[in-house]
Parts: C-alpha cells; structure tokens; sequence
C-alpha cells in the first residue's frame, strides 16, 4: 500500500499526461547532475544538495515504465520548490525551469490547448513565480489565463480533457496559491468552493464528491497554506487542529494507507509552520531528520531523506527529499522565492 500511495502522489502533484492517465509509472529514473558542490553542516541544505545531484542531466527527472524514461515534471517542480525553499542549487533550478519551459515538456504536462490539466497548469504557474518569471508569458503560453478558463461556474478548478476530471484538492490549492500572486488576486469563488469540502473532523480530503468525507494529511497540508493566502484563517483553524491531532508523538505523519513517512511529514510540517505552530513544526522537522542518511551512511546517498525509516530506496527518496526540504526550512508556498539562493548543490560535511 506505501508503494501504490507513493506512486499515486506522481499523481496527486501534476503529472495528469495521456501516459499518467493510461499506465501505472514504475520508478524514478536518475543520473548524477554535474552540479557545483561545496561541504555543509546544513541538514536542510545538505538534502537539497542531494537532490541537485539526481538529477538527470542536472535538469529533470524522469520515470520509466516497460523499460523507457517519460519526463516527470511534477517531480521535477517539487524541486524546484525544494531549491528555493532551502536557498541552494540555483544552477539546477534554472536549468529545470529552461526545461519546463521545452514546447513538448510544456504541452505534455500541462495540455495541448484544447486538453487542459488545470492541476498541472498551476503546479507549473507556481514554480514560474517563484524564479521570478512571468507565468503570463511562459513557454509562449499564458498559464494564468488558461488557468483562470478552466474554473468552472461552483469555483472548482477542473481539467478540460477526454481522459475525464481529474482535479482535486491538491488542484485547488495550487490554483489558489498561484492566483492569489497575481494582481487580481484568487478568485474569491474558489476559496469558499474549497473550504465547502472540509470534513466534520475540520481536515479536508483528498478527492471532492466521495460518500464519505475522509480528512487527507497531504491534502489538508494543501488546504491550510491555500486558506491562508486566500484570508480565511477561520477556514484553516479546524484543518490546522486536525493536523495537531493526528501527529504521532514523535512528530511523524502518516498517509491515507497509514504509512509513517517523509512525505507527508515533509508536507505538514510546512503548513504548520506557515500557520505558527512551532512546536507541531518542530516535532515534525525533527522527524525527517530522523530519515536522513547521515555520515554514517553510503556517500552517495548523505543528505537525502528517506520515504520510511525501514530502508532507502534512492528512487523513492527523491520525491521525499523533494517534499521534506520545505518542510525542514518552513517555506511556505504563499510567498516562496529564489531569490538570493545560491547556486551551489552542497554536499553534507563528512569526516
């Protein structure tokens, strides 16, 4: 089950392509980057540094199936993401983003136009803003106005595609976090379409119309820092106390198969430290620091964060790494930027 959840999560952060939607993606495909390295005692820094150095040619990452290597993009702006949030790995960032920005990178991520992933379309809006580009004019598209078309009439974010709707909280949030950037702001709609699917227990689930409402930690993690950049701390005070209530007393978070990990940990530590709850927060960075391969560990691997404490698997800690260094830094996604981050990937200072 903590396989089909980490794979599902590819998922959940963006990647809704006609190869996502029609196969089951079996791996993370990566290559040491020629990234700069400097030494660090810098735990957050020193995972950051990890990643820079996964990926494919010091670029992307990519995920294989039945033996060939498709482009992951949503991976790929989890660090990007992870990049500013920690301040390093600058060279990398830049490099990903001239990627993103490839016409059939672009089109096979977000849609060709007339197939529209509105997840997708934000995720990437998002990572725009935060090198300091202009998501109106990205690749020759206006992410913003595509993604301001694909809001539908109950304020929900949806996609325009002959695979079906694949939209959910993660798509809200991102929408909201991405709009509300903009000068005219997040659409007031969307914000209160979002806090309407609040569980009874105060978090939010994963997937909107099911016949139970099942509070999700990652998608609540996504609810919170949406809700706050959108000024509705009334809105984000339950989801914000379910959080509290559903951390392990060693600061960890499961996922909805009830799997301790890196994730989601990494996930729910961020929004509580947006939304000031340091103890919750600092609980839960201890946590994943728990899951870092240390000095003590293979050269190779010192710095990254592992999905789960039982063993590493170097494919699945990139996504976890990814997830975890906001999480450690406390970087909301509201208001992250590049800006001053260095260009080095630094590597954990070893004996």
């Amino acid at each position: 089950m903590a396989v089909l959840r980490h794979r599902a999560r590819t998922l959940l952060t963006g990647v809704f392509t006609a190869l996502a939607l029609s196969t089951v993606l079996l791996g993370v495909a990566a290559a040491p980057a020629a990234a700069a390295t400097l030494p660090t005692l810098n735990r957050s820094d020193a995972a950051a540094g990890w990643l820079a150095r996964q990926l494919v040619d010091g670029e992307r990452f990519e995920v294989v199936f039945d033996g060939v290597a498709y482009p992951d993009q949503g991976l790929t702006i989890d660090a990007v993401f992870a990049f500013a949030a920690a301040k390093v790995a600058d060279t990398n960032a830049g490099k990903a983003t001239a990627w993103l920005a490839r016409p059939e990178i672009l089109t096979g991520y977000i849609g060709d136009g007339t197939e529209a992933y509105a997840g997708a379309t934000a995720k990437l809006a998002l990572a725009v803003q935060v090198r300091g580009g202009n998501p109106a004019s990205f690749g020759g598209v206006d992410l913003i106005t595509r993604l301001r078309g694909l809001q539908t009439p109950s304020g929900r974010f949806s996609d325009r595609s002959a695979f079906g709707d694949y939209s959910n909280q993660f798509t809200q949030a991102f929408a909201l976090l991405v709009l509300g950037r903009t000068a005219a702001g997040a659409p007031a709609s969307g914000a209160a379409f979002l806090a309407g699917t609040r569980c009874a227990d105060g978090g939010y689930p994963l997937y909107f119309d099911q016949p139970t409402c099942t509070s999700d930690v990652d998608a609540t993690a996504l609810a919170v820092q949406a809700l706050l950049a959108a000024h509705r701390p009334a809105d984000a005070a339950p989801a914000i106390a379910w959080l509290v209530s559903v951390q392990h007393a060693d600061g960890a978070f499961t996922d909805g198969a009830g799997v301790v990990n890196g994730n989601s940990t990494g996930l729910a530590a961020q929004a509580l430290a947006v939304a000031g709850r340091p103890l919750p927060w600092l609980q839960a960075r201890a946590f994943l620091l728990t899951l870092q391969v240390r000095c003590t560990g293979p050269a190779a691997n010192r710095g990254a964060i592992a999905y789960t404490a039982a063993r590493f698997d170097p494919a699945i800690a990139v996504r976890a790494t990814a997830q975890a260094v906001p999480g450690l830094t406390g970087a909301g996604l509201a208001t992250l930027s590049a800006a001053g981050a260095r260009p080095a990937a630094p590597a954990l200072a070893c004996p």
